[in-house]
């Protein structure tokens, strides 16, 4: 019941942030599991790989809800999706068998320096600038290879690549972001449906599992950041965004140097 809470807790962070600054709970959970889980008594080796295939179900629950408002509002890019979906499903598969083969350390050196490129980026603000229009299918079904592949290594649900890109395109920021919702969800079910299938026959993994995906703390996650979520959101159209961001790109960036010095 006590680690139930300590999920929760951690969902809470995921939820807020989540609505503040528009990120999946990725950059966020994976980290807040770790000590739980050390505290549980899971060995380093086992537990990165259960934080990220954790989180990629938890973005399963949370992010369906977020794409569903932005079809309804007619935010997807339609005649792009497929191209995408494909690059990116293929990706999130491939990811999540990469991940399983590398050791808990090289995984969390992964993370630890994506989450320092992505805090610089996020300090400064960096948008891309619009090229003159949408590549060919075959291009961009393997930039979604590539963007789902580490999607899947790190646990995110990859907007923090797929809005660039689309941005890059000359893709409106709305559309954009909805079009990255709905891509989320399928790097999440795809890199979801890998990591279990790569835990399979783990001993080392605890009971409510299957394969890298630990239930309890996916449903711990998913139920507070749900509630959660909406408030972040309108906190953010309150507080100084700059400056919030700024802030949270520091906090990432220690979070990140912790991982690789840890």
């Amino acid at each position: 019941m006590l680690d139930f809470l300590l999920y929760m807790i951690a969902g809470v962070f995921v939820g807020l942030t989540s609505g503040l600054f528009g990120l999946g709970g990725g950059v966020v959970m994976v980290p807040a599991m770790l000590p739980i889980f050390a505290a549980q008594g899971m060995s380093e080796d086992v537990a990165m790989h259960v934080a990220v295939g954790s989180s990629l179900a938890t973005i399963v629950f949370t992010g369906i809800s977020s794409a569903h408002a932005h079809w309804r509002l007619g935010n997807l890019v339609i005649s792009v999706l497929p191209w995408l979906v494909l690059g990116l499903v293929l990706g999130a598969l491939t990811g999540s068998q990469v991940a399983a083969a590398l050791s808990g350390e090289a995984l969390k050196i992964i993370f630890g320096v994506f989450l320092l490129l992505f805090s610089l980026r996020m300090f400064f603000g960096v948008q891309p600038e619009s090229a003159r229009g949408m590549p060919a299918p075959f291009i961009v079904s393997v930039v979604g290879f590539l963007i789902g592949c580490l999607s899947s290594l790190v646990g995110i649900g990859g907007g923090t690549m797929v809005v660039p890109f689309l941005l890059w395109t000359g893709v409106a920021m709305r559309q954009a972001v909805g079009t990255s919702a709905a891509a989320g969800v399928f790097i999440a079910v795809a890199g979801s449906v890998g990591f279990m299938l790569a835990g399979t026959g783990d001993d080392q993994l605890p009971a409510y599992s299957t394969g890298y995906i630990y239930w309890p703390a996916v449903f711990g996650v998913a139920v507070a950041s749900v509630f959660l979520a909406p408030i972040g959101a309108r906190l953010a159209s309150r507080l100084p965004s700059r400056l919030l961001k700024q802030g949270f790109a520091i906090f990432l960036a220690l979070v990140g140097l912790r991982l690789l010095f840890s």
